[in-house]
């Protein structure tokens, strides 16, 4: 079986090596680097098997790229705190979301709309989360998402295509990505927030889809690989308005 591999760093700004990858399903470490060469130096390894080859890294690469234990940086903090996030952040809230649905939506009135092919008017919609969303928007702050979803889409991915109208009109970039580009990126299936490119909420849900917690990692190694997924995912989305022609052209 072909291992998941999670590439967590480099030590190099320049060519990539050397690296440190983890395998997400044993926790074994892939370390790849220049080789040990020098047969004198070889000569004095211990425990050096057949087959295996000793390779050269610095030592900083696995402090800084070596696997954590992150329960030791993860908390898990409160709906209340998690809210207060959206104010409190100073330049930047990203998310990505994976899921096929969100057992949230399903309880609105606009989704009960949407599920009888009635048009929903996202403009008349006003909350308490649309005038946090301008407050931060008219401070200059940035708010964007890429939302992944699935060939065919399910109707809850349907239904926040159609709810990024709002998200838009209140200041947030919205973007989309297939699913099968999502994956042939290695981008995870976690649901998180990303503040600042400082912290990262990680959102905790249930067999059936309900938010059921949420998780703060402040761990420089675990913030920096979640913000290398936002620059692939980014990379690769594309504005909701052209994906959603995209998929009327389909039909």
């Amino acid at each position: 079986m072909v291992r998941r591999l999670r590439f967590n760093g480099t030590g190099s700004g320049v060519n990539g090596c050397p690296s440190v990858h983890e395998d997400l399903d044993t926790g074994e470490v892939v370390v790849h680097g220049p080789p040990l060469t020098d047969p004198d130096d070889i000569a004095r390894l211990r425990h050096l098997g057949e087959g295996e080859v000793p390779i050269v890294v610095p030592r900083e690469l696995l402090l800084d790229w070596g696997p954590k234990d992150r329960t030791r940086q993860a908390k898990t903090i409160g709906f209340d705190e998690f809210d207060r996030l959206f104010t409190q952040f100073e330049h930047t809230a990203w998310r990505l979301e994976t899921r096929r649905r969100y057992a949230s939506d399903e309880v609105t009135e606009t989704y009960a709309r949407f599920s009888r092919g009635e048009p929903v008017d996202w403009e008349g919609q006003d909350s308490e989360w649309c005038a946090n969303r301008r407050a931060q928007a008219a401070l200059g702050k940035q708010v964007g998402r890429v939302r992944i979803v699935d060939d065919p889409p399910t109707t809850g991915q349907l239904y926040l295509l159609d709810n990024a109208r709002r998200n838009s009109a209140v200041g947030e970039r919205m973007m989309n990505l297939s699913r099968a580009e999502a994956d042939r990126l290695d981008l995870p299936s976690e649901d998180f927030w990303l503040f600042d490119s400082r912290m990262v909420a990680l959102l905790l849900f249930d067999d059936a889809d309900n938010l059921t917690g949420v998780e703060l990692i402040t761990e420089p190694a675990e913030v920096v690989r979640y913000s290398m997924v936002r620059d692939a995912a980014m990379h690769h989305a594309v504005p909701y308005e052209e994906f959603a022609a995209g998929l009327a052209a389909k039909e």
